[in-house]
């Protein structure tokens, strides 16, 4: 039995279940531990024994009186407290597992070893998972497990006055609202691609048919991430607040373990979702393991499409009513932030909940995600390019690296991240950020070590890898996502030269506030794009891509892996800003004392500086996943000429979809320079195979099309081909006679063999092409128009907010004139009108309800054209462009998305804490001439560093999973479509 008592009150847990006779309504002190499984089974024996089960309130005054409400848990074995206990056992049984599973690889290792010339055959056609990758999804229900234990310490905090609970209510209540009508929104765009897909796998057959399932469970848990984020900062705010009136520290604790409870819902829902697709697909099906990793990649689609409709429709929102709250609030009506004079105000915090939590949960989901499934896909890719002697085992030991990688930093971001954020009374924002950077050194440093453990465990034995090498590639992930967030907070955070450059502008007018902020934002994408520079040429050197090209790719992605390894906690960092700023608002529309508002002003401030590093993150993971993505879709192309191949030889002969033998070794052309070919016994897609032609010459091609073209499927085949072997790069040869006689020699090389450079070779993917041109200016055009279409929508939605925000101004002064019998000079000064909710001719003022109202069907409206041209442009880039046309968009999209994204989101950071340092009493303060000039840069760089900046790294990656999954189509459909344009 668990005893749960608070310190001051002595009155039970108010979120444990309580157990008593209904004749005994009073609730005991003790509260089993296991309350909430026992509620049920107490739910079944009340009709017999009269025992009956309810929550126990706490007592108002202990609710109320702001004191020291921590909950004690306290019960013995032997002479450590029970938690302490649990983490030392917890730790210790991991530390041993690893040790007993690093001894088992090894002795897989060596009897696969002796047994090589015996089982080779069989291991190569069915490897074993390797007993490490297990650790995955373990860390991931432990990630969940650790989410619902800070869940429930926040529940259990103190929620403060009456009037803290009552506003907090309006924000969660708008929040949940919002929520609700988007994913219906949602819901009907999923239903419309789920048919698109549906249609592609089951009538085209481009695509496996898991392909929609996997998109469907990938946008459900993106969504998922992003409820239960936002339900906990709802309920988390108004208790920071709460938090604040003990301390600094209390609030921050509050604030952070909130937070920590969307970092560790986003890594253990995506580390459980991945690792159990694989197991089902890997288990229960006949695919190879190049297969099985495209597949999976298709579910970041769905994880994509939703964080774009979430970031962009939460970003319209919350602008919409920040810069209405803003305009006209602060500088029209000279209202301070976040007053309950404000009718925009609520809007505004339901804002920050619905763009900066849900939106940012799902789009670091997918980010996180994507980064594990194409570093996984590039991984199967390299054991083919090493060729070893067994390579499905070697396949699944690279497929199983930067998922262990990922488990290993959920734990690290838990026990040395999470639990080592604390601050003194009085710190400044430089101390404050010391205390989160100490939580991000130290679970860096964790992961650092654990990655050296994997690689050598995983692929220290695998034939042409240096493990080392790889495992660095990792360490300089980590290194870049530190100095991305140190060069961040350089040009956001105002304790440094730029922001308070910017600051000081402000003398001479919003103008140069706006000038100097770009300017700023401009200079500042060096830094980022510098270390990604660095990043992709130390991870690939260091991978080992100077003597294999794909293992070079491999060790980018296991950077941008790296770099996302500490999500767990950086996440934590990030969603701890907007439950900050909620909590500030909170305090003001309160009228909490003057050194509660400090805090939460200390607060806000540095949420501010770390939402702006969870960006950098976000956009330079974004970069690296975008550029291991690009290589990742090579493999998706050749699945799609794989099945192509297919489809041709069960055209020509019906009953080899039902025979094995049947058209076995037969090669046909089948168009567009490629063949089909059914190439060993066997029914399924792996029984196929495809062939390019590398020599393709236009008279050449024109000749076999033709041929095709008049006398169907299967008329043109080609006899035997030379022996494929590695030292000719799998190239072989034979010969084609025309119908006039003459002898054609023709270079072949199998879809299954070919190397990334014979598959560029062969679709002409040079920049002297002009469909690569074009593709590349198509992509720079998404990422300009896509930011115009978001910025003018939260223009809209503004503007719309103002008008509102005026009107009830007028409504406020006509009241004070009616009722209360003022003049209308005094009726129209601000500091008259009344600061809680008041009831005139029907209506209340000022109307809360009304600015969320506007705020979600503006952001419901304006979200779906931009998150559509997402999804559609490169499937029309492909569809008349090829292949060649979508490489050049994705490359083109990924290096003009990049700087712009970096670009939006410091300038908008830096405007936002240069308008805080202002408020801090610098260059007159509050109210001054200067604070004006800085609500005004403000207000520009809230949808820079809001809306379109953040939504920018979500295109990168949705263009390249867009492009990922319509391969197929793309193949299948492109070269018709670009001979009948002329484009061939």
């Amino acid at each position: 039995m668990v005893i749960v008592r608070d310190d001051s009150e002595g009155y039970c847990n108010p979120y444990r279940f309580c157990y008593s006779p209904a004749s005994q309504p009073t609730c005991t002190a003790q509260a089993d531990r296991f309350g909430f499984a026992k509620y049920f089974i107490f739910k079944q024996l009340r009709r017999t024994s009269g025992l009956r089960h309810r929550r126990c309130p706490p007592p108002q005054s202990a609710r109320s009186s702001g004191g020291d409400a921590r909950l004690r848990v306290t019960t013995h074995i032997g002479d450590f407290p029970l938690n302490a206990k649990r983490l030392i056992v917890l730790l210790s049984l991991i530390a041993f597992g690893c040790a007993v599973l690093t001894q088992a690889n090894v002795a897989v290792a060596q009897d696969a070893q002796m047994s090589t010339a015996d089982a080779a055959p069989a291991a190569m056609g069915d490897p074993s998972i390797p007993l490490l990758w297990y650790l995955a999804p373990i860390c991931g229900f432990v990630a969940l497990f650790m989410a619902w234990k800070y869940y429930k310490e926040v529940l259990a905090s103190d929620e403060g006055d009456e009037s803290m609970i009552r506003v907090a209510a309006y924000v969660r209540d708008g929040a949940m609202a919002y929520l609700s009508r988007q994913y219906k929104v949602v819901a009907c765009v999923f239903a419309v691609l789920m048919g698109i897909l549906f249609f592609m796998a089951y009538y085209l057959k481009v695509q496996h048919g898991i392909v929609p399932f996997a998109f469907l469970t990938g946008g459900f848990f993106s969504g998922l991430c992003g409820y239960f984020g936002m339900r906990t900062a709802t309920i988390a705010a108004h208790r920071t607040t709460a938090g604040a009136r003990i301390g600094l520290n209390r609030g921050l604790r509050v604030a952070f373990r909130a937070g920590a409870v969307m970092g560790l819902v986003v890594v253990g829902f995506a580390v459980l979702d991945i690792t159990f697709w694989f197991m089902a697909l890997k288990w229960f099906t006949h695919m190879e393991l190049n297969e099985i990793t495209v597949i999976m990649l298709t579910f970041g689609m769905g994880a994509s499409t939703q964080a774009l409709f979430a970031r962009v429709g939460g970003g319209i929102f919350t602008k919409a009513a920040d810069v209405g709250a803003d305009l006209v609030g602060k500088i029209e009506a000279g209202i301070p932030e976040d007053d309950p004079r404000n009718p925009a105000a609520i809007a505004d915090n339901v804002g920050d909940n619905v763009g900066d939590v849900a939106g940012m949960g799902a789009d670091l989901y997918e980010s996180y995600a994507g980064s594990i499934l194409a570093t996984a896909a590039l991984g199967v890719a390299v054991a083919h390019a090493l060729g070893n002697s067994d390579v499905a085992a070697d396949a699944i030991r690279f497929l199983a690296v930067p998922m262990v990688v990922a488990g290993a930093g959920i734990l690290a971001s838990i026990w040395a991240g999470i639990n080592l954020v604390k601050t003194e009374e009085g710190a400044t924002m430089a101390q404050l950020m010391r205390s989160l950077n100490k939580g991000l050194y130290a679970s860096s440093a964790v992961i650092l070590v654990a990655t050296y453990g994997v690689c050598y465990n995983l692929l220290g034995d695998v034939e042409g890898v240096l493990w080392a090498g790889v495992a660095s590639a990792v360490a300089v992930g980590l290194v870049a996502g530190g100095l991305i967030g140190w060069s961040t907070e350089y040009y956001t955070s105002y304790d440094y030269a730029p922001t308070r450059g910017i600051a000081k502008q402000a003398e001479t007018g919003p103008a140069t506030v706006i000038i100097a902020g770009i300017a700023e934002g401009m200079k500042s994408t060096w830094a980022a794009l510098a270390i990604i520079i660095f990043a992709i040429l130390a991870s690939f050197t260091f991978a080992g891509g100077g003597d294999n090209f794909m293992l070079g790719l491999y060790g980018v992605g296991l950077a941008a892996v790296g770099m996302l390894a500490t999500l767990g906690f950086t996440l934590a960092t990030d969603a701890y800003g907007p439950i900050a700023d909620n909590a500030g608002g909170n305090a003001v529309m309160t009228g909490q004392k003057d050194e509660v508002r400090e805090r939460t002003d200390a607060l806000d401030s540095l949420g501010n500086t770390t939402a702006a590093m969870g960006k950098g993150f976000a956009i330079g993971s974004a970069a690296l996943t975008a550029l291991a993505l690009l290589a990742a879709y090579v493999e998706e192309v050749r699945i799609g000429q794989i099945r192509e191949a297919r489809d041709c030889v069960v055209e020509v002969m019906p009953k080899a979809a039902e025979e094995d033998s049947v058209a076995l070794g037969e090669i046909y052309y089948m168009g567009g320079a490629k063949f089909g070919s059914k190439v060993k016994s066997g029914t399924i897609d792996s029984s196929y195979d495809g062939y390019m032609l590398l020599n393709r010459k236009r008279a050449l091609v024109d000749m076999l099309n033709e041929r095709l073209g008049a006398d169907g499927a299967g008329s043109v085949k080609i006899a035997s081909l030379t022996p494929a072997d590695r030292e000719s790069d799998f190239v072989q040869t034979t010969t084609w006679i025309d119908r006039d006689g003459k002898s054609h020699a023709l270079k072949l090389v199998r879809s299954s063999k070919a190397s990334l450079q014979q598959f560029m070779d062969f679709y002409n993917v040079t920049l002297m092409n002009p469909k690569v041109l074009c593709g590349m200016f198509s992509g720079v055009l998404l990422a300009f128009l896509f930011c115009a279409l978001t910025m003018q929508a939260v223009g809209r939605a503004a503007y719309q907010m103002m008008l509102e925000c005026r009107d009830q101004f007028k409504k406020v002064a006509a009241y004070l004139v009616d009722v209360k019998g003022m003049s209308p000079e005094n009726a129209a000064k601000s500091e008259n009108w009344p600061r809680e909710q008041v009831e005139h001719k029907g209506s209340l003022i000022p109307d809360y309800a009304r600015c969320v109202d506007i705020s979600t069907k503006n952001a419901q409206r304006e979200m779906i054209f931009p998150s559509l041209l997402a999804i559609t442009l490169p499937v029309i880039v492909g569809l008349i462009f090829g292949v060649a046309g979508v490489m050049g968009m994705l490359v083109g999209g990924l290096t003009s998305g990049f700087a712009v994204a970096i670009f939006m989101a410091n300038a908008g950071g830096a405007w936002d804490n240069a308008k805080k340092y202002i408020e801090k009493g610098n260059y007159g303060g509050k109210g001054s001439d200067a604070h004006k000039a800085t609500i005004v840069g403000d207000t520009v760089g809230d949808p820079f560093k809001d809306t379109s900046g953040p939504s920018l790294n979500i295109l990168i990656k949705l263009t390249s999973m867009v492009s990922v999954v319509f391969a197929g189509l793309i193949v299948k459909y492109a070269p018709k479509i670009s001979s009948f344009l002329g484009l061939d």
